[in-house]
C-alpha cells in the first residue's frame, strides 16, 4: 500500500507541476501581448452594416455583432490606425461564404465554391500560358487532391477558412484609409442561423513579411492557451489517472474506465471547441475542419452515453442505456462518412442529430428517475450524488441543445452542468478510492485475525479435557468394541487433521465439507454420551460456502451446554433452508435453555472461539447469527448466509 500511496502522490505532484508551468506560461503571454501586439475588432471596417437586405444601420467593431443572418453586408473603411500602425491583418470564418471588395466592384477576396478544374485554371491564367508545363499542371492537380481531398466535392460547404497578408499588400492594390470597402457575408445553412461574431474572427498585429500568419498564432497564445492547458490536462488525467485508479486494487472498476473516457473527451471536446477557429491554419481542406469540430461533440456524447449506462443499476435500464449508447454510435459513424464521402456534410444533419440528443437526454432523465426512486431512503449520500452528478448535466444538455435548434446561440449551460457533473464525479472517486484504501487495510487485519480466530477455534476444539474425554471413550471401546475402538481412533484422526489443515483455508468452503467435519466431531461426542446425545438432519439446502469451523462452535455449544447439562440428554438438530435472499443453517436443542437477555456469567470457560465465529461469518460472507433460547425447552442458532456473493449467485451484468 505505501508503494501505491507514492506512485498516487507522484502523480499529483507531476499534474501540479504541469498546471503551474501552463499557468506560469500564460500569465507571461498575457503580460507581453497586452503590450498591444495584437488587436482584435470583431469587423475590419468601421461604417455599417445590413442584415438579410435590410436597411443599413451603424456598428461598433469593439461590439460582437450577434444578429442571426443568411446575408450580411458590411460598407466602410479600414480605421487609418490600422493602415498605419499595424503591418498584417489576418482573419477567419467558418461555414460562410464571402467576398471582399471595393465599392467601385473589384473583387480583394472572395471564397466560393469552385470545382477542382476550375481552380486550377485560375492558377494557370494568374501563372501565364507558358508558366506551367503539361507536366507541372498535372502535378499541380494531383497535389490539390492531396490537400484538398474533400472541398471540391462539396459546393454547399464552405467549410472553415483563415487567411493572413500585409497591410502593405493593400497599399499595392491602392486602398488607404478612404477607400470605400464592401464585406458580404453568406450563411448557407437557413436551418442553423448563428450570430455573426460566433462565425469571424479578425485579428491586426506587426507581424510582416517572412511571419505572414503568425498574428493568429499570437491570438490563440493571448485568448485560449490557458483553456487549452487545462483542458489537455483534463484528457491526460482520463487518458491515464482514472482508468489507473481502478486497477490500484487489482481488478478493474468500469465506473472509473469509462468515467476516465468521458474526462478524456470531454478536454477533447473543449480544446477542439477553443482551438477550432484556428484549425484552417493547419488543415488545407476546408471542408475536414467541420467534421472535426462535430465529431469532437458526437464523441463526447458517446462517452457520456457509455458512463451512463455503467452507472445503472437496473438491468432494463443497462440495456436500455446500452441501446442508446449503440444508436447514437451508428447514427455518428453514418454521419462521418456521408461528409467523407461528399454525400452531406456533418453541418448540414447538424438538426437531426441534436433532436437525437434530445431524446437522448430525455430518455436519460427518465432513467435517472427510476435509478433516483429506487435508490434507498435512508441513503441520503446515494440520493444526493444523483441529484448533484446527473441531473444538472442532463437539465443543462437539453436546454442547450433546445435553443440552438430554435436558433439562439451562445448559450453555455451545458459547459457548467457538465463541469458539477464532473466534480461531483471527482469527489465521489476521491472518496471511494479512500473507502476502498481503508477497506485493503481493513482485509489485511481481517487476513490476521481470520487466523487468529482458527487458531482460536482448532485450539478451543482440542483443548486437553476433549482430548482426555475422547480418548477414554476410544479405550473404553477397546474393551467392550475393538472394532469401534479402532473407526473412533481413525475418525479422531482425521477430525485432528481437519482442524490442522483449517489454518491453510483462507475462503469460504462448500458446506457439505464443512459437515463432514463436523460429523467427526459428532461420532466422538457421541462414544462419550451415548444414547443421551441424538443427532437429527434435516438437509433442504447444501449448494452454498461458509466460512470454515463457522458451524462446529455452535454445534458444540448445543451438546455442552444444551443436551449435555441435561439429565435425561436430547436432540441435536442440523437443518439447512434455502429462502428468498439467504441460505440458513440452523443448529437447535431441547437442552436446558438460557436466558438471552441475561448478562453473561464469569463461567471460566473462553467466549473468543464464538465471538470470532460470529465475526468471521460477517466478514468473509456479509452474514450473521441469530441465538434464541428459552429456559428448560432449548436454544437455536441460525446462521444467515446472504446468496449476493454466492458462486453459485454469481452472474455477469
Amino acid at each position: 500500500m505505501k508503494f501505491f500511496k507514492s506512485r498516487a502522490l507522484a502523480i499529483i505532484v507531476i499534474a501540479l507541476t504541469v498546471v503551474m508551468l501552463i499557468g506560469m506560461t500564460w500569465l507571461s503571454m498575457r503580460l507581453y501581448l497586452n503590450i498591444d501586439l495584437i488587436k482584435t475588432p470583431y469587423m475590419l471596417l468601421e461604417g455599417e452594416y445590413s442584415v438579410d437586405g435590410g436597411e443599413f444601420m451603424p456598428y461598433d467593431n469593439e461590439v460582437p455583432i450577434d444578429n442571426h443572418f443568411h446575408t450580411i453586408t458590411f460598407k466602410g473603411r479600414i480605421p487609418e490606425n490600422i493602415l498605419t500602425y499595424y503591418e498584417e491583418i489576418s482573419f477567419s470564418t467558418k461555414n460562410l461564404w464571402y467576398k471582399w471588395s471595393i465599392a467601385s466592384g473589384e473583387v480583394i477576396m472572395e471564397h466560393k465554391y469552385q470545382t477542382l478544374d476550375e481552380m486550377c485554371e485560375e492558377y494557370f491564367d494568374e501563372a501565364g500560358e507558358d508558366f506551367y508545363t503539361d507536366e507541372g499542371k498535372q502535378r499541380l492537380i494531383d497535389n490539390m487532391k492531396k490537400t484538398h481531398p474533400l472541398e471540391y466535392d462539396m459546393p454547399g460547404t464552405p467549410g472553415y477558412t483563415s487567411y493572413a497578408f500585409t497591410v502593405s499588400d493593400l497599399k499595392e492594390l491602392g486602398i488607404d484609409k478612404d477607400t470605400e470597402m464592401v464585406f458580404e457575408f453568406k450563411n448557407p445553412y437557413e436551418h442553423l442561423p448563428y450570430g455573426f461574431s460566433n462565425l469571424t474572427m479578425f485579428t491586426v498585429s506587426h507581424c510582416s513579411g517572412s511571419n505572414v500568419g503568425t498574428g493568429n498564432y499570437l491570438r490563440l497564445f493571448k485568448n485560449a492557451l490557458a483553456q487549452v492547458g487545462i483542458f489537455i490536462i483534463v484528457s491526460l488525467l482520463g487518458l491515464f489517472f482514472f482508468p489507473i485508479a481502478g486497477f490500484i486494487l487489482g481488478k478493474i472498476d468500469y465506473k472509473y474506465l469509462t468515467f476516465g473516457v468521458l474526462c478524456f473527451f470531454w478536454g477533447l471536446y473543449m480544446v477542439i471547441q477553443n482551438i477550432s477557429g484556428y484549425l484552417p491554419m493547419w488543415i488545407t481542406d476546408h471542408a475536414m475542419c467541420p467534421l472535426i469540430d462535430r465529431m469532437s461533440v458526437l464523441f463526447f456524447m458517446i462517452a457520456l452515453l457509455v458512463y451512463f449506462r455503467a452507472n445503472l443499476t437496473r438491468p432494463v435500464s443497462r440495456a436500455v442505456a446500452g441501446a442508446l449508447a449503440a444508436v447514437f454510435t451508428t447514427v455518428t459513424a453514418a454521419a462521418a462518412i456521408l461528409h467523407l464521402t461528399a454525400v452531406i456534410d456533418v453541418v448540414t444533419m447538424s438538426t437531426y442529430i441534436n433532436i437525437l440528443v434530445v431524446v437522448n437526454t430525455i430518455v436519460m432523465l427518465f432513467l435517472l428517475n427510476i435509478e433516483y426512486g429506487r435508490a434507498k431512503k435512508e441513503n441520503m449520500k446515494e440520493r444526493l450524488f444523483f441529484m448533484i452528478s446527473w441531473i444538472p448535466l442532463v437539465v443543462s444538455l437539453v436546454i442547450d441543445t433546445i435553443v440552438q435548434i430554435i436558433g439562439i446561440t451562445g448559450s453555455s449551460i451545458f459547459i457548467y452542468g457538465l463541469l458539477m457533473s464532473i466534480i461531483a464525479q471527482v469527489v465521489r472517486l476521491v472518496f471511494d478510492l479512500r473507502g476502498q484504501y481503508k477497506e485493503a487495510i481493513r482485509y489485511q487485519q481481517m487476513q490476521k485475525e481470520l487466523y487468529e480466530a482458527k487458531v482460536s477455534v482448532m485450539v478451543s476444539q482440542i483443548q486437553p479435557h476433549f482430548m482426555y474425554n475422547a480418548l477414554t471413550s476410544i479405550a473404553m471401546m477397546c474393551q467392550i468394541d475393538p472394532d469401534t475402538a479402532q473407526e473412533a481412533t481413525i475418525t479422531f484422526a482425521k477430525y485432528l487433521r481437519g482442524n490442522m489443515d483449517s489454518l491453510k483455508q483462507t475462503k469460504p468452503v462448500p458446506f457439505e465439507q464443512e459437515l463432514e467435519h463436523l460429523k467427526k466431531y459428532l461420532y466422538i461426542e457421541k462414544l462419550r454420551f451415548g444414547k443421551k446425545l441424538n443427532i437429527e438432519y434435516n438437509l433442504q439446502a447444501t449448494d452454498f460456502v461458509l466460512p470454515q469451523l463457522s458451524i462446529q462452535p455452535l454445534v458444540e455449544n448445543a451438546v455442552k451446554h444444551g443436551v449435555g447439562m441435561k439429565k435425561k440428554g436430547g436432540t441435536v438438530t442440523i437443518a439447512t433452508r434455502e429462502t428468498e435472499t439467504a441460505y440458513e443453517v440452523i443448529i437447535s436443542d431441547d437442552g436446558v435453555g438460557f436466558e438471552t437477555t441475561a448478562e453473561k456469567k464469569d463461567d471460566g470457560r473462553s467466549h473468543v472461539g464464538m465471538e470470532n465465529t460470529i465475526r468471521r461469518v460477517k466478514d468473509m460472507c456479509g452474514g450473521e447469527i441469530r441465538i434464541e433460547s428459552k429456559v428448560g425447552e432449548g436454544t437455536t442458532a441460525t446462521v444467515i448466509l446472504p446468496k449476493e456473493g454466492q458462486p453459485n449467485e454469481n452472474t455477469v451484468s
